[in-house]
């Protein structure tokens, strides 16, 4: 059970992932060791799910992001469709929606071009796919943020 401690570990650690075990106890209100605890449990229940880098896409020449929504043409293409979608790095977030369509995919690209060539080469390849509709994206006001703890 999450009580109001480890909401507020999470909370501290969404915003900074880098805080060392010290600064993170100080500002929860505990000593270093309970703090540990805490936060290894978290880690090892699955609550934390991992630490990574917020990389600023077009600093890195990937400035182009397109939404691209998914129908598939029967269930039975369900399985094969998710597995090939996780496996493509390229497709940053991918979520299973109700009702139509189906799927829709984050795609990350280094401009217009190189999008129109992964849609050619690989999104019209995927198993299953009916039918895609792609919006491009114009100015990501808040990205993939933290939860409301």
């Amino acid at each position: 059970m999450i009580d109001r401690i480890d909401r507020s570990i999470l909370r501290r650690l969404q915003h900074d992932g880098r805080m060392t075990a010290t600064a993170l106890a100080s500002e929860v209100g505990l000593t270093v060791a309970p703090c540990h605890r805490r936060l290894r449990e978290l880690e090892s229940s699955g609550v934390i799910r991992g630490y990574r880098a917020d990389i600023d896409p077009a600093k890195v020449g990937l400035g182009f992001e397109a939404l691209v929504f998914v129908t598939l043409k029967d269930r039975q293409s369900l399985g094969p469709f998710e597995t090939e979608v996780v496996r493509i790095p390229r497709i940053s977030e991918a979520l299973r929606l109700f009702g139509e369509p189906d799927f829709l995919l984050k795609v990350i690209a280094e401009d217009l071009p190189s999008y129109q060539r992964f849609y050619d080469e690989v999104l019209v390849g995927l198993p299953g796919v009916e039918k895609l509709n792609s919006t491009i994206v114009m100015k990501n006001l808040k990205g993939a943020g933290g939860l409301p703890l």
